[in-house]
């Protein structure tokens, strides 16, 4: 072999190298279903985990049971990120999803927001008066959040006389924006939203008027073979993301 020829050999090892390596280490695409109640803090932890590991995440926000309808339909979603504890195992029982990967990853918070009453000091007593048009829950059959409203009311004692006044959201996004766009005086909504909002004022529900709103994590079929669906569950149980999570009002099961 002439000196030449092993020149160019180790020039073109030395050129293909980084290219190979590079490609070895492109970053790679996440698809995650998003309750809405959580929007806020998962565009928080997809940033986060984006400059930790260079890996792109989507996310589509909706209906917890939405989503579950799409999965079972062949929806290409790699994580579900639930607004309750059962869509996840179901969907793993169904063989959409793997079980061992289940995890809570947050607990929600209701609240009555509104951005024109004094909800803040009086909302029970608001609710008990209904002195206003509109008050907006997100649609209970689809969404866990609305499903804790109706509980809430039906607790207070409210629910028959509000009945008449409830406008229902496809999602506790909608729901929330039927407050901002003053379409309802007031709306139950997760704490997280109205945290988020930067203006108005909200009420917390008593924990005791309604079912613990427990939201599980679980890797989906399509992504069962990316690391970096794992990866980012991971990096959601990990310190980071539980300081972005509590920041929003949630609580983690411990």
């Amino acid at each position: 072999m002439s000196r030449f020829v092993r020149i160019l050999r180790r020039a073109g090892l030395a050129l293909v190298l980084p290219f190979a390596l590079a490609a070895s280490a492109q970053a790679e695409t996440l698809t995650v279903a998003v309750a809405a109640n959580f929007k806020k803090p998962a565009e928080e932890i997809g940033a986060a985990f984006k400059a930790k590991t260079g890996d792109e995440v989507k996310y589509a926000f909706g209906a917890t049971g939405q989503f579950a309808a799409q999965i079972r339909n062949g929806a290409p979603f790699d994580i579900l990120l639930a607004a309750d504890d059962t869509t996840a195992p179901a969907l793993a029982k169904n063989g959409l999803a793997l079980a061992s990967s289940n995890f809570v990853y947050a607990r929600g918070t209701l609240v009555l927001y509104s951005t024109t009453l004094p909800v803040k000091e009086q909302g029970e007593q608001i609710l008990r008066k209904g002195d206003f048009a509109h008050v907006s829950i997100a649609n209970p059959k689809t969404a866990p959040y609305g499903t804790a409203a109706i509980e809430a009311m039906k607790k207070m004692g409210v629910y028959d006389a509000l009945k008449p006044k409830i406008v229902e959201g496809s999602n506790i996004g909608q729901t929330f924006d039927f407050v901002a766009t003053g379409n309802a005086q007031a709306g139950f909504v997760a704490l997280s939203q109205a945290i988020g909002a930067g203006k108005g004022q909200w009420w917390v529900v008593p924990q005791a008027d309604y079912a613990p709103i427990d939201q599980s994590a679980i890797l989906l079929k399509p992504g069962e073979n990316k690391a970096v669906a794992k990866a980012y569950l991971d990096f959601l149980r990990g310190p980071e993301a539980r300081t972005v999570i509590e920041k929003y009002g949630y609580t983690i099961p411990r």
